[in-house]
């Protein structure tokens, strides 16, 4: 019997040690991924202030455009 008590705690020592494993794994994957999407939102973050620049730029041109633009060139 008291054979069959260590194949038995080995064998549940054996599932904690990889337990352990895949749960580190785990939580250096969880913190890359973290990573990659800090670093996204940073990008999208900085890429909309860009694009609310360009857009506030392209009204301002518009705007102080010369003419009315449905007016016809002046060759016709």
């Amino acid at each position: 019997m008291s054979e069959t008590k260590t194949s038995e705690a080995k064998a549940l020592s054996d599932r904690i040690d990889a337990l352990e494993i895949r749960l580190s794994f785990q939580d250096e994957t969880i913190e890359t991924l973290n990573k990659t999407i800090t670093a996204q939102w940073q990008q999208i973050d900085a890429l909309t202030r860009q694009v609310a620049g360009l857009n506030e730029r392209l009204q301002e041109a518009e705007a102080n455009a010369p003419g009315a633009t449905d007016e016809p060139p002046p060759h016709y």
